[in-house]
């Protein structure tokens, strides 16, 4: 029995040092590293303000297409886009390269920011994890 009890012990104890590392989700810290990444790699072509580049790039603020699934929007940061894509009625043809050298928390926090500001509004996350199950 008092093997039992110490072998209950020596699991809860791994248990509680190996949980202590990982961090809970935050969607207002990715929303907050999501603005400094959309600065340095998304704000050239969609704008600081979000309304993209007239007949050029396409807006990310109160789009509707920012209201695509989560895998559609983490692809096309991963796989980049090209052909004609339709925003708030309005047909845009710019080519996206593709953005897959940014870390899986890079692409999660763009998009979470992206989801969350200009008048757009989400209450799915994109997380770490679901962007590195697109990758492969």
């Amino acid at each position: 029995m008092l093997k039992i009890v110490g072998s209950v012990i020596t699991i809860l104890t791994l248990f509680v040092i190996g949980t202590s590392f990982i961090q809970a989700f935050s969607l207002p810290k990715s929303i907050a590293r999501g603005k400094e990444a959309y600065v340095l790699y998304c704000q050239n072509c969609h704008m600081e303000d979000g309304k993209g580049q007239e007949a050029v790039y396409p807006p990310l603020a109160k789009a509707d297409y920012m209201k695509k699934s989560s895998k559609v929007l983490i692809n096309v940061i991963l796989k980049g886009q090209s052909g004609e894509v339709t925003v708030n009625g309005i047909k845009y043809n710019a080519e996206m390269p593709a953005q897959d050298y940014l870390t899986d928390e890079q692409i999660a926090d763009i998009l979470n920011y992206s989801k969350n500001t200009w008048g757009n509004k989400s209450a799915v996350a994109i997380t770490p994890a679901m962007v590195k199950q697109a990758r492969q």
